[in-house]
Formats: structure tokens, sequence, C-alpha cells
């Protein structure tokens, strides 16, 4: 088989005898929509939202071929694949890559690594992989699967639209690899240059957080960038050690304002839970110097999108909103000069700020906001 296989093929030799009826049962279900799950495992069946069908393969060939029978006879494709983490072997991650590159169609169709417990491990092999597109946990796939595959849907198809009046498209590559080149050495540069020199400061921001109050140095939690991707968000800690499990009493005093209407940002004016030295830090900026090492690992950028607490990520999955994941994450941006720190700003305001961001990031502007950023350090309100 080479490159230029029609997408509407004969099964594979491959192909178990049972393709041909395992694709008519799919398709029956199709009515609502189907997710395929790779990696049969009967003794924990599947289980889904009662908008989508669970059907089950036992390993990757025969995934592929039920794809591509349904594909012939239905003139349809899966929802969505989700591959537990214990069917995806070296080899069977090698078929996938090259399964969709003999298909370039069918890498619209969302991949999940569906996995007990996230962990580091995970989410190295998934950056490794690109064709895995998220990874889901059995409570994310109960409750939110199908807003997961939507966003992921969206943001493949943003991804796939050429705009209306362009360069041509080696040229637009060329520019983009130049960009990601010069962005990648600044922040490499400038993330480890910042660390040296600001260790003093931070080494002392250290010891005044332990002396203030119990507790860890630094805050850490999950945070949604670039692509929806998940990665650890460091800050120096700036509120009382419980603070997270006191959120729900303070909805009422959200700055942001929705009215139960759309996303839910949440940020509180005067927060109670915010210590002296964490007042003093977060107006000053000083508490997010930890963020450097997020950009030299490459979580993060300098210049980007802020990323967002998944429980905040999870609402932007609409046609509106998701176009602000196509940018990189990062510490100061378009929000933070035009925004930052005050009252008055809506969520609306602040997601079309993002998206603006998005649709015209560059090196060249990235500088711009760089230059600009010293002017936004010290806010004016305590949010």
């Amino acid at each position: 088989m080479n490159m230029s296989t029609p997408v509407i093929v004969t099964p594979l030799n491959t192909v178990k005898q049972s393709a041909a009826k395992n694709a008519n049962d799919a398709g029956s279900q199709l009515e609502t929509r189907l997710v395929l799950i790779v990696g049969a495992d009967r003794t924990s069946p599947a289980e889904g939202p009662a908008s989508g069908k669970m059907h089950e393969v036992k390993d990757t060939a025969e995934a592929q071929a039920l794809i591509l029978q349904l594909l012939n006879l239905h003139r349809l494709v899966p929802s969505a694949i989700i591959a537990r983490n214990s069917s995806l072997t070296a080899e069977d991650c090698m078929s996938w890559s090259r399964f969709f590159d003999l298909h370039p169609i069918l890498r619209a169709i969302p991949f999940f690594l569906l996995v007990n417990e996230v962990t580091a491990t995970e989410q190295a092999f998934v950056k490794q992989h690109g064709f895995i597109d998220e990874i889901l946990t059995p409570a994310c796939m109960q409750q939110h699967l199908f807003a997961k595959v939507d966003f992921v849907k969206k943001l493949k198809r943003l991804q796939s639209v050429p705009g209306i009046t362009v360069p041509p498209a080696k040229e637009i590559r060329k520019k983009n690899r130049i960009d990601a080149f010069l962005k990648r050495s600044l922040d490499i540069t400038a993330s480890s240059l910042g660390l040296v020199v600001a260790s003093p400061v931070m080494l002392l921001i250290a010891i005044l957080i332990r002396l203030e109050s119990k507790g860890p140095i630094f805050y850490s939690s999950l945070r949604a960038g670039s692509n929806y991707r998940v990665f650890k968000f460091f800050k120096f800690r700036t509120m009382v050690p419980d603070a997270d499990k006191q959120l729900d009493k303070l909805k009422h005093m959200n700055q942001y304002d929705t009215n139960g209407n759309g996303p839910t940002f949440i940020k509180v004016s005067n927060d109670p839970r915010i210590t002296k030295l964490g007042n003093f830090l977060r107006n000053s900026s000083l508490d997010e110097l930890p963020q450097l090492l997020n950009v030299l690992r490459g979580d993060m950028s300098l210049v980007g999108n802020r990323p967002l607490p998944l429980y905040e990520a999870i609402t932007l999955t609409t046609d509106d909103w998701a176009e602000r994941f196509l940018a990189p994450a990062g510490i100061t941006g378009l929000w933070q000069i035009s925004k930052r720190g005050k009252k008055e700003m809506s969520v609306e305001e602040r997601i079309n700020l993002d998206k603006d961001y998005a649709a015209k990031h560059s090196f060249t502007y990235d500088m711009w906001l760089i230059v600009n950023t010293p002017f936004a350090l010290i806010q004016k309100d305590n949010v």
C-alpha cells in the first residue's frame, strides 16, 4: 500500500473475519455517536454518557480494520478513538502513525489515551506520539467525554483551515519555523539567565513564605496550555495552605460575573485567603518567578496566553472560545499588558484579547509585548 492509496479500501490483510460484522454492528450505533475503545477489558466494561455508544475492539489491527469498514460501508467514522494505555505498545504506536499517514483524512478523529491516573510518564508518552490528542481518566470519560471530543475536533478544524488571504504555504511554513526557533531560543536563554539572576531573590522569598505561615513554599496546579496540553504550573504560594478548599465560599465575590451564562472564570477582589506577603508578591508579580522553570522546560513561553486551571479550561469548548488555545501558553501576553489587575474586565473581553493574540502572534509581536510588560507589572487593584 502506498501514499496514494485511497481512503475507501478493502480491509487490510490483518482484518479478522468478524470485522465486517463489527462494522455493521457499530454502524447501527452511529444514530447517536460512536466511540471506539481499543484494548477491550471485559472485566471493566466501557461505560459512557447517554449521548454516545461505546464499541470495544481487542487491539490496534482490529480497530483500524473497523474504521475502514465503517468508512467503506457507511461513509462514517467514529466520533473518537480511545486507546487503553495497556494496548499501546511501541509497535502499536508505529502502526497508528503509519495508518494516519496513509489516510490523512482520518487524522481529524480525536484520539485519546485512557489511563487510571495522569502521571508524568503518561504525559511524556503523549508528547512523544503526535497522533494522541489528550489523556482521559475514567472519571473524565464519564462526565466530560463529548465536551473534550468536540473541543479537539474544533481545534483540528481550526488548524486545518487556511486563511482567506495568505502567502504561499512554503512561505508560511518557513516563517513559522523561523518564529518558532527564535521564540524558543529566547525562552531558553531568558529563562536560564533569569533563574540564575533571580535565585537570591527567590531564596529570600522562600524563607519569608516559610516564616509567615506553615505550608509549602511553592504552589503547583494542573493547567491547560497550548492545544489544551496539561502540565504542572508553578508559583510561589501567596495564599493560606487550604485556599482551594475555601473557593466555593467566595464565588459570590467573583469579579467575573457571567450570571451563570458562558465560561466561568474566578478571580476575587481583596481575596481574604491571600497572606500579607502574598499580597505584596502578587502586586509586584514576584510570585510568578518560578514560572521561569516552566518556560525552560517548554511547558510555557515568555509570551502567550495564560494557561488556565482545568475547571476554567473545560468551559471553553465552544467555537466562540476555543481559538484562544491555539496560541502558546505564556507568562505575559496581550491580556496582561491591556487589562492586568483591572476590576472592570469581563470574561468576554479577556478571552477576546486571548483570541486576538492567537490570531496574530509572532516573534516581532512578542518582543513588543515584552518591552511593554514592565509597565503592567504593578497591579492597581488587589485581584
